[in-house]
């Protein structure tokens, strides 16, 4: 560890019965479709044994000072041991500069989230707080007849604690059912987006695992981080690190991925990384989904144009691509700051989300490498 390591924390673990905060930092999805919201708080508290508590923006479009807000109300509550994100959005970046990190920093909480929500993961990243990449409640709790036993696998041990195995999944869904519909809370989309000759996980680079400290999210959003500039560290910083890239419902082009890499490279941060995870990209949308010949060239497209990059900027690396932690479902919970092992060898991902139970206490402060 060099002398500009930057040390992050992942904050302690919940116990079964605690309260958790459930906000909408982005968009207010529970104020258009409170019927999958309402079902959602009962499965945190049936099948999680968690009391959500809610904010008055949590079902309410509100102004990005009145969503901070928010937020600081979940971090100074010492009742509330997590805080759960409803979905994304498109404008977090405007809530960030009305949070006051030292309050923050004093009162950490598991934050869980992705997507636009990739701009309070990397606030909190770089004012030492770890955090949880995935969970959206409106998302993955709210349709169908019960949650995804992957995922809620997944969201119980980045919770309560412990280890969680990611292994290739046999089945994906780019999208649900339209929650215009009634269908959308009790019905199974039909069929998986699955494809026999399509590749699930692809590992490229050197056969040895490699353990490392994670950062990143969302690659689109993570542009608009970078542009602005206000929570980036120097690239020495991300030195050792994991990184971790996925892309969202808008469906970057392969063109896009590859400029959207390139900034990253250009900033040495794919250089940082010690190896780099990508996940399974979203290649159709409930009203537009175009054949299963053109989502297997969608992502075959993307996986080159990330892996040329890779190629280019950081040569020998390893990477991993077709991870299903991103927007596709079910999904897979990864830490952010907290340590992941990629184990090419066995064709596994080793998710850390630290000490389950009473004894459970914050991961040791520590840079990446």
């Amino acid at each position: 560890m060099t002398s500009s390591a930057h040390l992050v924390s992942l904050p302690p673990p919940c116990m079964p019965g605690d309260r958790v905060a459930v906000v909408s930092p982005s968009w207010a999805a529970p104020a258009y479709f409170p019927a999958l919201h309402e079902q959602a708080m009962r499965r945190v508290r049936e099948d999680l044994g968690l009391e959500p508590v809610e904010y008055p923006s949590t079902r309410m479009p509100s102004t990005p000072a009145r969503r901070a807000a928010d937020l600081m109300a979940a971090f100074l509550d010492p009742s509330i041991t997590a805080i759960l994100a409803t979905i994304g959005g498109d404008d977090q970046l405007t809530v960030l500069p009305h949070l006051d990190a030292a309050v923050v920093q004093r009162n950490p909480k598991r934050f869980l989230g992705y997507s636009d929500n990739t701009n309070l993961l990397n606030w909190l990243w770089f004012h030492g707080i770890g955090a949880i990449h995935g969970g959206s409640t409106q998302v993955h709790l709210g349709p169908g007849p019960h949650p995804d036993p992957v995922h809620l696998s997944s969201l119980r041990a980045a919770l309560f604690g412990g280890s969680s195995e990611l292994r290739p999944l046999s089945a994906s869904w780019d999208h649900g059912i339209s929650w215009q519909l009634d269908q959308s809370l009790n019905d199974v989309p039909p069929t998986p987006d699955d494809d026999p000759g399509e590749a699930r996980w692809t590992w490229h680079g050197p056969p040895a695992p490699v353990r490392g400290r994670t950062w990143g999210g969302n690659l689109e959003v993570l542009q608009w981080v970078l542009a602005v500039g206000r929570h980036v560290l120097p690239s020495d910083a991300y030195a050792g690190c994991v990184l971790l890239l996925e892309t969202s419902e808008e469906r970057p082009s392969a063109s896009e991925v590859t400029r959207m890499m390139r900034v990253l490279g250009e900033r040495g941060l794919l250089g940082a990384a010690a190896a780099v995870v990508v996940a399974r990209p979203q290649a159709a949308e409930v009203d537009d989904d175009p054949g299963t010949g053109a989502r297997r060239h969608y992502r075959e497209a993307q996986r080159e144009a990330a892996l040329n990059q890779l190629q280019r900027y950081a040569p020998g690396i390893l990477a991993v691509v077709g991870v299903e932690f991103g927007h596709t479902r079910p999904q897979y919970l990864l830490p952010h700051g907290g340590y992941v092992t990629l184990d090419p060898t066995n064709n596994r991902i080793v998710a850390e989300f630290g000490a389950p139970g009473p004894l459970g206490t914050a991961q040791e402060a520590q840079g990446c490498g």
